[in-house]
């Protein structure tokens, strides 16, 4: 394993960290914007806010990271990417800072009405900024992304891979988030919203696994690339899936996030294992977008201060919320 694809792998392992931590934060719009009206609608957006309330903001940290490493470890691929998928990025993003700027204002609304609009902000910017990520994945992957960039503004990103990347995307997103919702809410003690939580979650569940098998058949001919390799990580994910499934139909909802977390991660490890050693599916390759030697070095020395001093806060704040204390407040 050379340099270059030692930063590739830093990298990625953010992208993973970011698909659970920042997915399970998307996903939860969904259940806010489905809550309805009366008093259960406000128990469940109330844990909404209280679940992702510590966390919503930090787990861009993970995002800021990608980013980084890419646009200095491998430059050429990024002006390439961001060239050419400039329309989805820009919706992605401005999904994050309406979905930030919203869920901030709902709390200080003056009126009712207000809270609902900022409140409807929230949860559809939730859900389309996972989408948009999801299409410029299935770009990448797919080979639409050209090694001089400016490529096709339209054709790039509206595609059968990138529609069944950012659907998949959008529906791992809620699955996971319900079932972090569904653990919180058993452990606050609201045992009938954990109820109602765990009937939709498994409802999530079972549509986000049509929609893998559905979108087999057009992304392996659109994107031969997925084949073969990532078939491994794929049967993970399946039987992860349904062990998640099996848990939540038993009521056990706290070792449940185990096996859902875990199939989440094993379909983002499938598409970066097939797409090796591809930085730019049939464009290029890791080791010719590399920067220099010099910084490659940097960047990997910026991981390891960030493993000593980022990590173990990042993962005191994440314990915290776990608590019983926490979870009275």
């Amino acid at each position: 394993m050379t340099l270059a694809d030692v930063v590739a792998v830093a990298m990625f392992v953010g992208v993973i960290a970011y698909g659970l931590f920042g997915g399970a934060d998307f996903g939860s719009g969904f259940y806010d914007l489905t809550a309805g009206r009366g008093e259960m609608a406000g128990e469940l957006r109330e844990l909404v806010d209280h679940s992702i309330g510590p966390v919503w903001e930090a787990n861009h940290v993970w995002l800021i990271y990608i980013l980084v490493i890419w646009w200095t470890g491998f430059p050429r691929s990024f002006a390439a990417a961001t060239t050419t998928l400039f329309i989805p990025l820009i919706l992605a993003l401005a999904g994050i800072v309406l979905r930030g700027a919203s869920f901030v204002f709902r709390k200080y609304a003056a009126t009712y009405r207000q809270a609902r609009l900022f409140g409807a902000i929230f949860a559809g910017s939730s859900l389309i900024t996972p989408f948009f990520f999801g299409t410029v994945v299935g770009a990448l992957a797919s080979g639409r992304v050209p090694a001089g960039g400016y490529g096709d503004r339209i054709g790039s990103w509206v595609n059968p891979t990138s529609f069944v990347g950012g659907a998949l995307a959008m529906a791992t997103c809620v699955f996971l988030a319900g079932v972090f919702l569904t653990a919180d809410a058993q452990r606050s003690g609201a045992d009938a919203l954990a109820e109602r939580l765990r009937i939709r979650t498994i409802a999530v569940g079972i549509v986000a696994g049509a929609i893998v098998f559905a979108g087999l058949y057009p992304v392996t001919h659109d994107a031969p690339i997925l084949r073969g390799a990532a078939a491994p990580l794929l049967v993970i994910a399946a039987v992860a899936g349904v062990a998640t499934l099996a848990l939540l139909y038993l009521r056990r909802f706290s070792i449940a996030r185990i096996p859902a977390a875990g199939a989440v991660a094993a379909v983002i490890a499938g598409w970066g294992v097939a797409q090796y050693p591809w930085m730019l599916v049939g464009q290029m390759t890791i080791a010719q977008a590399a920067g220099a030697h010099p910084t490659m070095v940097g960047l990997l020395v910026v991981v390891g201060v960030a493993c000593v001093f980022v990590l173990p806060a990042l993962g005191y704040l994440l314990w915290l919320t776990q608590t019983e204390v926490w979870s009275r407040h």
